[in-house]
């Protein structure tokens, strides 16, 4: 198939599949005669697997490393386990640094008097020389 109809199947773009190929992520599409790019059916499997590892949020190199661990049948399952926990919690760490961000936004808001003054806590904070604690006051 040709790129536009691996894209279709996969989900992913074809600028996205042709970045992929530049990265290395997935081996360059074989070429017919006039030069176009055409899919297998295992490329296609591994287009839909790298936007499934893409979609719970993985990095493209860890993307490699799974990718690596999926073609290699005498893998250790323990191997794939600790990139996929180390990625929780990383997303975990980004989850509390969100709801901090969430937090002090929130108590910010409540601050403000979002009316006709020209006093706001929130650009306060903005123009905030790295002084003033950027969490709310509990």
């Amino acid at each position: 198939m040709n790129i536009g109809e691996a894209s279709a199947a996969t989900g992913i773009s074809a600028k996205m599949i042709r970045y992929y190929e530049e990265t290395g992520l997935m081996s360059p599409a074989l070429r017919t005669a006039s030069g176009y790019r055409s899919y297998a059916e295992a490329d296609v499997q591994t287009l839909r697997f790298i936007r499934r590892a893409r979609d719970l949020g993985f990095s493209v190199r860890q993307i490699a490393d799974l990718l690596a661990l999926w073609r290699d049948r005498s893998r250790a399952s323990g191997d794939v386990k600790r990139i996929a926990t180390d990625h929780i919690a990383d997303l975990q760490r980004k989850m509390r640094a969100l709801q901090e961000m969430v937090s002090t936004l929130e108590h910010l808001s409540q601050t403000c008097h979002g009316d006709d003054r020209p006093d706001c806590p929130i650009l306060t904070l903005l123009g905030d020389d790295g002084q003033a604690a950027c969490h709310p006051v509990t």
